[in-house]
C-alpha cells in the first residue's frame, strides 16, 4: 500500500461505515481490442475493485452511432446504474444528455467533455441538465507542448523539419494536443512543420501516409504523434524507406501500452507522454465518494482539468511496465477517496504514485 501521494504523507485509511457500492456504466468510445481504451477499462475496474463498485463497460468501436445505440440500451433496461460516464467522442455528448434527460441515472463525463460551444447551447454541468454532475479530463493542451517540446529539444536549437500525425479530426483530445504542439513551435521558429495529418489513431493509416510523406520531406528529422499507434506506423514507414527511428528521425508518441514503454526503455522512441489512461479510475474515486455523500465538487470543484500527463524518461518508463504488471496496479483506492482521507481539502490525482 503507498505510503506517499504526491509527496503528502497519508494515513491509513479511515473506517467508515459500510455502505452499497455504486453502479457504474461506462460508454467507452473506443475499440474493444483497443489496447489504450482496453487499459483505460482495466484501471477503472481495479478502481472499482478496490471501492466496492459495480462496473460495467460497453464499447462503441469508434461508432457514434452504436455508442448512442449502446446509450439508448442503457435507457431501456429495467436495472439501471447510478452513474451513467460518457466521453464526448465526435462530439456525441449534448445528445448522450438528451437521451438521458428525464432519467434518474447520474451522468459523468469524462477523458472529453462537452466543448466551450456545447456548452453555450446546452449548458454546463448541474445547469439544464441537472443530473450531468460532473467532468474529469486531462489537459490534453499541455500534452501536446510536452511533446511538441522535448522533441525540438533533440535538436539543440539548431533549424529542423517536423511531421506530425493528429488523431481524428472532429475529437477534442486532438485538436487540444495539435493545439499544444502549435504553441510549442511558435516558440521555436527554427523549427517547420512540414505538414501535419490525420492518422485516424491507427497504426496503418499513419504507416500509409508517412510512406508517402518521409519521401516528400527528405529533410525532417522530428516526426510528432498525438498516440502511439500512429508513431509505431510512422517508424514502420521509416524503416522501411532505410530510415533508423532513434538516429535518423527523432520520434514522439503518447500513451502507456507495454508495447510503447518498450520502446521508450530500448530506445527507438525519444520522447514519450503518458499518464491519462488512469483517468477512469480517479472518475471512479469521485463517483464513489458522491454515491456516499461526499460531493467531490467540495474538493476542487464539479469539473476538474487534471495534470495527468508526463514525460516519462527511460527508468520511469520501466517503473510504470512494472505497475501494469501488479494486480490491481498495486494501489489501495481508498487512499486516494475523502470519505477514507476526510482531512483532504482537493484530490490529487496523477500517474506519479504508479512510477514508485
Amino acid at each position: 500500500m503507498l505510503a506517499t501521494l504526491c509527496g503528502l504523507a497519508l494515513a491509513s485509511p479511515v473506517k467508515v461505515a459500510a455502505t452499497p457500492g455504486a453502479s457504474v456504466v461506462f460508454l467507452n468510445p473506443g475499440y474493444s481490442n483497443e489496447p489504450f481504451w482496453v487499459g483505460y477499462s482495466d484501471f477503472m475496474q481495479a478502481a472499482a475493485d478496490s471501492l466496492g463498485m459495480r462496473l460495467r463497460v460497453i464499447y462503441g468501436e469508434r461508432d457514434p452511432k452504436l455508442l448512442l445505440s449502446n446509450a439508448q440500451r442503457v435507457l431501456a433496461e429495467a436495472e439501471q446504474p447510478d452513474y451513467l460516464v460518457f466521453v464526448n467522442e465526435m462530439y456525441t455528448g449534448p445528445e448522450l444528455l438528451r437521451l438521458f434527460a428525464d432519467s434518474p441515472i447520474k451522468l459523468f463525463s469524462l477523458h472529453s467533455t462537452l466543448t466551450p460551444e456545447q456548452q453555450a447551447l446546452v449548458g454546463g454541468t448541474r445547469e439544464r441538465y441537472r443530473h450531468w454532475i460532473g467532468s474529469l479530463v486531462p489537459n490534453d493542451r499541455e500534452a501536446g507542448y510536452l511533446m511538441g517540446k522535448a522533441l525540438i529539444a533533440k535538436l539543440g536549437g539548431r533549424p529542423g523539419e517536423m511531421l506530425a500525425f493528429s488523431g481524428v479530426r472532429h475529437t477534442p483530445s486532438a485538436t487540444l494536443r495539435e493545439d499544444g504542439l502549435r504553441q510549442a513551435l511558435a516558440e521555436h521558429p527554427e523549427v517547420k512543420l512540414q505538414q501535419l495529418v490525420y492518422g485516424q489513431w491507427a497504426r496503418q493509416r499513419a504507416y500509409q501516409q508517412a510512406k508517402l510523406l518521409l519521401p516528400r520531406y527528405p529533410e525532417v528529422r522530428l516526426v510528432w504523434a498525438a498516440n502511439d499507434e500512429m508513431a509505431f506506423g510512422a517508424m514502420r514507414a521509416a524503416r522501411e524507406l532505410g530510415l533508423d527511428p532513434g538516429r535518423d528521425l527523432h520520434f514522439s508518441a503518447l500513451n502507456n501500452s507495454e508495447e510503447v514503454l518498450q520502446a521508450r526503455i530500448s530506445g527507438p522512441l525519444c520522447v514519450l507522454v503518458g499518464g491519462h489512461f488512469t483517468l477512469g479510475g480517479w472518475a471512479m474515486v469521485l463517483l464513489h465518494d458522491h454515491h456516499a455523500g461526499q460531493d467531490f465538487a467540495l474538493r476542487g470543484g464539479k469539473d476538474r482539468v487534471d495534470a495527468l500527463f508526463s514525460l516519462l524518461d527511460k527508468q520511469q518508463a520501466a517503473a510504470l511496465l512494472k505497475r501494469l504488471r501488479m494486480p490491481g496496479y498495486g494501489l489501495d483506492f481508498r487512499q486516494f477517496s475523502a470519505l477514507y482521507q476526510p482531512d483532504m481539502s482537493n484530490y490529487r490525482f496523477s500517474v506519479e504514485p504508479l512510477l514508485r
